[in-house]
């Protein structure tokens, strides 16, 4: 049988409508969306850090991811995000004491600032996550914060116009489940890079430190040992390396009968007392401080580490017997000491990593 180029192309059109019916119905097949790799800004004193090999960090990822931190639906009545208690302004910190959730409850811990995460092996004060895919859904969940099931979390997702389309660009597959919404909220939060604050532009030689701030950095750094006339503020023991963190699990002598921390993920009373060693970046705007953030300014945390270390059986032993003075009981560092570690401490604030439109809100930005 013969056609006619009319016919032709009728039966031309009609195959490619019914392969895009096709593709309608099962997106898998369609030609993957390009998703270039998000390029990340690092300093090479950071050290190296390790992309998850299931979760590569993507342009389109991590836009969902920031889009899903703010994403109200992700709680019960649709009135807060992992946004609302993590502000960029504040360093993604929490201005107060202790976060209230949905419910008008409020939290037992300070809710940690987020920065530099990728260098960072456990989440939360008492460590019990071991990933940020793990802790990016636990929020959610919680009874006392977003108070809603994971299950009704995705379907909501799932029933708008806009989230099946972007998790199908980022992972190949427009059905949404927990595991993916987990994988796209931690690549928003390892992009969460700060390092460019005066402390930066100090170690790139960009920028020259007063004589005072140079005071506090060294004091910082430095454990103090009287006998060889060296003075220190004793910081760096936890809070040494350029990301301000070792990354370790301390009781720094704030009760004689500490919150049990780290023990109530391990078991182990030696771990008593013991919580995660923050990052000191942005420390001056990410107050207040310590898990349960009973201080509300740098002043007082110096007053703390200087003068009323509470002695436990899991007290530090980097903190016992740490004295300027031969013999001392407390650090004994002086005002002008405390002051300078503070004008330190200042040193470490990034104000373009605080209003970077790229980790903003972008309901409202």
């Amino acid at each position: 049988m013969k056609f006619t180029t009319r016919q032709w192309i009728l039966i031309f059109f009609t195959i490619v409508l019914i392969a895009c019916n096709k593709n309608k119905e099962n997106p898998k097949v369609q030609n993957a969306v390009v998703n270039n790799t998000y390029q990340l800004n690092v300093p090479f004193y950071f050290g190296s850090y390790k992309i998850p090999a299931d979760n590569p960090l993507t342009d389109s990822g991590v836009a969902l991811g920031r889009r899903l931190f703010y994403e109200k639906k992700l709680s019960a009545d649709n009135t807060m995000s992992c946004g609302s208690c993590h502000k960029q302004k504040f360093g993604f910190a929490d201005p107060n004491q202790f976060s209230v959730g949905i419910d008008g409850i409020a939290g037992t811990k300070q809710s940690m600032a987020l920065a530099n995460l990728f260098w960072q092996d456990k989440f939360f004060w008492d460590g019990r996550s071991s990933s940020l895919e793990e802790q990016a859904l636990l929020p959610i969940s919680d009874p006392i914060e977003l108070h809603q099931s994971l299950e009704a979390a995705v379907g909501k997702l799932q029933n708008t116009t806009y989230y099946p389309k972007a998790f199908y660009v980022v992972f190949g597959d427009s059905i949404i489940n927990s595991k993916n919404l987990a994988k796209a909220i931690a690549q928003f939060e390892r992009a969460l890079i700060t390092s460019n604050s005066k402390y930066d532009l100090y170690l790139k030689n960009k920028y020259t430190p007063t004589e005072d701030e140079l005071n506090g950095l060294n004091l910082f750094l430095t454990h103090p040992n009287p006998e060889e006339g060296l003075r220190g503020g004793n910081c760096g023991d936890c809070h040494g390396g350029y990301l301000t963190s070792l990354r370790g699990f301390h009781n720094n002598g704030l009760d004689t009968e500490p919150d049990i921390g780290l023990m109530a993920v391990t078991g182990n009373p030696f771990d008593k007392g013991k919580f995660k060693t923050p990052s000191l970046r942005n420390i001056a705007i990410t107050a207040p401080y310590m898990h349960d953030g009973r201080f509300s300014t740098l002043e007082q945390v110096l007053d703390h580490y200087n003068e009323h270390i509470q002695t436990s059986p899991t007290l530090d032993p980097l903190i016992i017997g740490a004295s300027n003075e031969k013999n001392g009981k407390s650090l004994k560092l002086t005002n002008k000491e405390k002051a300078d570690i503070i004008l330190f401490l200042k040193m470490l604030t990034d104000s373009t990593f605080i209003n970077d439109k790229r980790f903003s809100d972008p309901f409202i930005n």
